[in-house]
């Protein structure tokens, strides 16, 4: 027993050295890397003469959080995954599947009960004008995402076809809706299916060109298709009105009731005090709403014969074409209904908005969305949403986080480097979760009982 606890303190020691060693070499690293970003600072002085000074104390704190944190990786973090993977793969499959908790059963319906009472609790909370930042910065603003994610997911997830101009049908849908609501008078429930159908239109004409088209080339063309768009919405100054863009895009009703201060608006109606937060609160639910409606076509889709011609098609089109299944169809329908989401979460937009422009639907749009995906999982509902909800929550947290200037001092704006660190989360997830978020997902087409693939029967994030 004493040369086994020798033999153990002894391993343990050399971890902490072989930690330790990494966690300087961390810190070496970061060291070269944020000299020049983040060290010194640069800016101009009255007489616009470039002028620099250093920040030692800001990247002191940068190169320790890179040391610390490798040290602590190393020598405790992976040491402790590594036993629980061994321990767990000490258990039978069948005790495994049996140990499924109250909360994973009932995850679907908690997490529905929770956002349908999120306004409420804000509301009861903050009162309703405090109500107004968290309802629409943090629930509308990912609910956006999430839907625009789930679209894409039909596309990327499902039928494989890597698409990095999705933003487009996004603005399709968006500027349908605000110049149709102005020249004809439109309301926005005559709008909002006539914005998909115009934005799944566009994703055949986008699917035609690019049929016989994949991987790299096929995301070339789509990066272009993005372009193309944006370009024409800047150029096509007569219609688009250019970067003014289009401004006073009416709102949408409830029935016909005007959230505004006339006396048949909803809060002289109700009887309330006037307030934007009534709007805010019913556009979150019915962004909720088409949420779920993308949710639940996406799932009838999926063991529809379409939804398993996609899944064909991402993972083998020779044999998807050797077993008489029609490709042409099968990715026009993948890029028309993916659009057609799309193209309705663009009208929401816009109808919150009330003013669009070209600079809302730029490429980083569709690199988050397609981000969103690949780290959610592709083709999980669920792990999309949970990803939306940590890369699109987390960066709008931060403009929150202004305790972040007392530690970094009182030139830190920690929404400029919101980029930067989802960039950094995104680096993490791919690290210690290669396949997503969730990493398995329940087979449409099973025999006898269905049972969760794990994301290690499959690869780079497919099955």
């Amino acid at each position: 027993m004493a040369n086994t606890a020798t033999v153990h303190n002894t391993a343990q020691s050399g971890h902490l050295v072989k930690a330790f060693k990494e966690g300087i070499f961390a810190g070496v690293i970061a060291l070269g890397m944020f000299i020049l970003y983040i060290g010194i600072k640069t800016d101009q002085d009255i007489s616009n003469t470039l002028i620099w000074y250093p920040r030692w104390g800001l990247l002191a704190i940068f190169v320790a959080i890179a040391a610390v944190g490798r040290f602590l990786i190393v020598g405790f973090f992976s040491p402790w995954v590594a036993q629980r993977k061994a321990s767990r793969s000490q258990v039978p499959v069948h005790e495994v599947e049996a140990k499924a908790s109250f909360f994973h059963r009932h995850f679907l319906k908690i997490a529905l009960l929770a956002l349908v009472l999120y306004p409420p609790v804000i509301v009861s909370t903050f009162g309703v004008q405090g109500s107004l930042k968290f309802v629409d910065n943090f629930g509308i603003q990912i609910l956006i995402y999430v839907m625009l994610a789930w679209g894409l997911n039909i596309v990327v997830g499902l039928a494989g076809l890597l698409d990095l101009g999705y933003v487009a049908f996004y603005a399709v849908g968006a500027y349908s809706y605000a110049l149709l609501s102005q020249q004809f008078g439109l309301s926005f429930w005559v709008l909002l299916p006539i914005s998909g159908i115009l934005a799944a239109f566009w994703g055949i004409m986008l699917g035609f060109p690019v049929l016989r088209l994949r991987g790299d080339y096929l995301a070339i063309v789509t990066l272009a298709f993005g372009e193309i768009i944006r370009l024409v919405l800047i150029n096509w100054t007569d219609v688009t009105r250019g970067t003014f863009g289009v401004s006073g895009i009416p709102k949408a009703t409830l029935f016909g009731i005007k959230f505004d201060a006339s006396p048949d608006g909803f809060a002289k109606l109700f009887g309330l005090p006037m307030s934007s937060a009534y709007y805010k609160i019913f556009l979150f639910y019915l962004i909720l709403a088409l949420c779920l409606l993308t949710a639940y076509v996406t799932i009838r889709l999926r063991r529809m014969p379409i939804g398993r011609a996609w899944e064909a098609l991402r993972e083998d089109e020779t044999a998807c074409r050797s077993l008489g299944i029609n490709t042409v169809t099968t990715k026009l329908t993948a890029f028309a209904i993916g659009a057609m989401f799309g193209g309705f979460a663009g009208s929401f937009f816009a109808a919150r908005q009330g003013f669009v422009s070209p600079e809302s639907f730029v490429f980083l749009e569709s690199a988050v969305i397609l981000a969103i995906v690949v780290l959610g999982g592709m083709g999980s509902l669920t792990g999309i949403a949970v990803a939306a909800i940590v890369m699109v929550g987390g960066t709008e947290l931060l403009r929150e986080m202004e305790f972040l200037k007392q530690i970094f001092g009182p030139d830190f704006t920690p929404e400029l480097y919101r980029m930067l660190l989802f960039g950094l989360a995104m680096i993490i997830v791919m690290l210690f979760k290669p396949r997503g978020f969730v990493g398995s997902r329940e087979p449409t087409a099973f025999l006898k009982e269905r049972k969760a693939v794990s994301g290690s029967f499959t690869k780079e994030g497919h099955g």
